[in-house]
């Protein structure tokens, strides 16, 4: 036994000795690649300790190693003495990537991307404003080319370079450090999961992406992201085109008159872009008490649009924001606010400046969020106030992602009323914050009870007692609830500062949930089925079992859209279904505006109501239709529906969303406009 145990001593120490040499070998053959690697690693090490401070974090430092080792492994395609050219290149590349990435965050606490290189110039500018744009810790990140310089010369010295690997050693040491790159990567996406793939391909908060993917890889899915929209349009124009006029021709939305035509006319408009409210929150009692007693008091006194649907895609609240100003669909792949930005679109803003009226955007997060600060502006918003800029902050008043709503909506009021005293007709969007996943930070901020109290008998004592039962602790549902209830009664003070400072009386009030809350159906599940006297939920065999199918689920993702006047309101509520991209036809229809490329409809002009969702599936009164596993379900118990029903709506709702994807992705709009002034030019001439 001991001789066995010798022998296998002897080997590991033979082992440990031939590792060590190779090693050395190793280090004394790649000493360039080995200082390319570890500066270049430290470097996006820099930069998240500046920025996001993770820098000791595994996941991204694995990602940026893999990426690193990838890059550099081709170097081994080189002779030696040219692979510090090879490496100089990408030391140099990846060194503007941290310092940009540095000196943007520093100023605008994010991080660029390819598709804001030409806005970012303009917003740095030049000259004497690059001294306020790149600060003493940015020059930290050029060690690295400096470090890889003065390796190279101190190797030139030596007998470095007279090291002449062969092909085949070459090709066995870049397949070897391949290897490595792929492991690395390998333990990197062990640690991911499939939300951080989505926010990957969203790429909306960059912040994020980095804190996981590291700034490698963020730079390099933001060069693809970037690329899209600048590939997509060089193949399929002709197709696309024809699309867009055989659908306006089938399908055209001539502007009828009703009796709501003109009715706000010359009136401003406060929209309110309510975070995550959805329609069910209106009707919901917690303890006997109303969960939102504002919103449901504004609903009662103006024209209330119960059955509404947000239309929303992977950007959420920006594609609600989109389709809201444009009466379009989310583009097919990624999103307008961050792929699609520069193109032209018809807007509610745009078409009211043309009215005289000064438009303005408000926002409690940063600027950059979403790309607002951008996009904001290309829809027509004279000015957008937001976080970084505009308002006071106070720690006390960060929740969540940034100023909570009341202190948004105080320090709101207040920039109202000297936009009213300089515009004689103004038109401002609001979008709330606080009731934004994932719903926390206001547990012991709000008076909301989500405890339930009943009294029971002890069965020992014959005595009655109270008993307390916390059944929505510590769920995202019970969260939900809270945050939506804070919203609620910031939105009701809101609307009374309003009112005190008189900017009530010639104004429009409209609010609209911006998309659901996204919470699991399994929590609506338990949540219908719950019995808190028991603690448990009905079995499906209990008569009191209220089977929460997927598409209650789906149905249940309605939010509300309220109209509301202080004076001359129209108590109504329309139950007709609709959905985001109505708001700009039946709105614009109150205000005197109209777009000739709004897909939407006014909801009191139009017989035939329908709404079509990105990926195809649709609703109409009468059914919701799943187009992807081609079933639906009935809303109206009486109507007889026919397959030709169902394949007129499903073709109406491809058209709706081809023609919407072919107008974002081919800018078709600006180049209709194009071509009717270069055939009204060619006719006059």
């Amino acid at each position: 036994m001991k001789d066995k145990l010798y022998k296998i001593g002897n080997r590991t120490k033979d082992w440990l000795k031939k590792f060590v040499k190779g090693l050395r070998n190793y280090v004394k053959h790649n000493a360039l690649f080995i200082t390319f690697v570890l500066t270049t690693l430290l470097e996006a090490c820099f930069l998240r300790f500046f920025t996001v401070k993770n820098y000791t974090a595994i996941s991204p430092i694995l990602a940026d190693f893999a990426v690193i080792l990838l890059v550099g492994s081709f170097a081994y395609f080189f002779k030696p003495k040219n692979r510090f050219k090879y490496l100089m290149v990408w030391s140099i590349i990846f060194t503007a990537t941290c310092l940009i990435n540095s000196a943007y965050y520093s100023n605008y606490v994010s991080f660029t991307s390819f598709s804001l290189l030409a806005t970012s110039v303009q917003i740095f500018g030049v000259g004497d404003a690059l001294n306020t744009i790149i600060e003493v810790k940015d020059f930290s990140y050029i060690l690295g080319p400096i470090i890889l310089i003065i390796v190279n010369l101190k190797l030139k010295n030596t007998s470095y370079y007279d090291y002449a690997n062969t092909k085949k050693k070459s090709r066995i040491i870049f397949l070897k450090t391949l290897l490595v790159s792929a492991i690395s990567l390998g333990f990197f996406m062990s640690t991911v999961t499939g939300t951080d793939i989505s926010r990957l391909y969203k790429q909306w908060n960059r912040e994020y992406v980095v804190m996981k993917f590291g700034i490698y890889i963020y730079q390099s899915n933001d060069l693809v992201a970037s690329l899209k929209p600048q590939i997509s349009p060089l193949f399929g124009y002709d197709k696309a085109a024809k699309e867009f006029r055989e659908y306006y021709d089938e399908y055209s939305n001539e502007k009828k008159e009703n009796k709501y035509t003109n009715k706000y006319k010359g009136k401003n408009v406060i929209v309110i872009h309510a975070e995550s409210i959805q329609n069910f929150l209106l009707d919901t009692k917690i303890n006997g008490k109303d969960l939102t007693p504002n919103l449901k008091r504004l609903a009662s006194e103006g024209l209330y649009f119960s059955n509404f649907y947000a239309q929303e895609s992977v950007g959420t609240s920006s594609d609600s924001e989109f389709t809201f100003n444009t009466s379009l669909l989310p583009a097919s792949n990624g999103t307008v606010f961050v792929s699609y930005w520069d193109r032209e679109y018809v807007s509610t803003p745009i078409l009211l400046k043309e009215k005289g009226y000064y438009t303005f955007s408000m926002h409690a997060n940063k600027g950059n969020f979403w790309n607002r600060e951008v996009v904001h502006k290309q829809l027509g918003y004279d000015k957008f106030y937001n976080y970084t800029t505009d308002y006071e902050i106070n720690d006390e008043d960060i929740i969540g992602l940034g100023l909570n709503d009341k202190s948004f909506f105080k320090q709101s009021t207040e920039k109202i009323s000297k936009i009213n005293e300089k515009h004689d007709n103004w038109y401002g969007v609001l979008l709330m914050l606080t009731n934004h996943t994932p719903f926390t930070g206001l547990e012991d901020i709000t008076d909301l009870d989500l405890t339930y109290k009943y009294t029971k008998t002890n069965e020992e004592t014959g005595e009655k007692e109270e008993v307390v039962n916390d059944y929505l602790k510590d769920t995202t549902l019970g969260n939900y609830f809270t945050t939506a209830h804070y919203a609620d009664e910031a939105l009701g003070e809101f609307v009374n500062e309003l009112d005190e400072a008189g900017l009530l009386d010639n104004t429009v009030l409209v609010i609209y949930g911006d998309h659901d809350a996204k919470i699991k159906r399994s929590e609506y599940n338990r949540y219908y089925n719950y019995n808190p006297e028991t603690d448990s939920k009905y079995n499906s065999d209990d008569p009191n079992y209220k089977e929460y199918t997927k598409y209650d689920y789906e149905l249940n993702r309605k939010v509300p859209f309220i109209i509301w006047t202080k004076d001359n309101q129209e108590k109504k509520e329309i139950t007709d279904v609709m959905g985001m991209y109505d708001i700009l036809p039946t709105l614009g229809n109150m205000l005197g505006i109209s777009s000739p490329y709004a897909l939407g409809h006014d909801m009191f002009s139009n017989d035939d109501h329908f709404v079509v969702f990105p990926n195809g599936n649709w609703v109409t009164n009468k059914m919701y239709y799943d187009s992807q596993n081609d079933e639906g379900v009935l809303l109206d118990q009486n109507a007889v529906i026919s397959s030709d029903y169902i394949d007129n709506y499903t073709k109406r709702a491809e058209a709706e969303v081809n023609v919407s994807n072919n107008i974002i992705v081919h800018d078709l709009i600006k180049k209709t406009k194009e071509s009717k002034k270069v055939l009204k030019e060619n006719k006059n001439g």
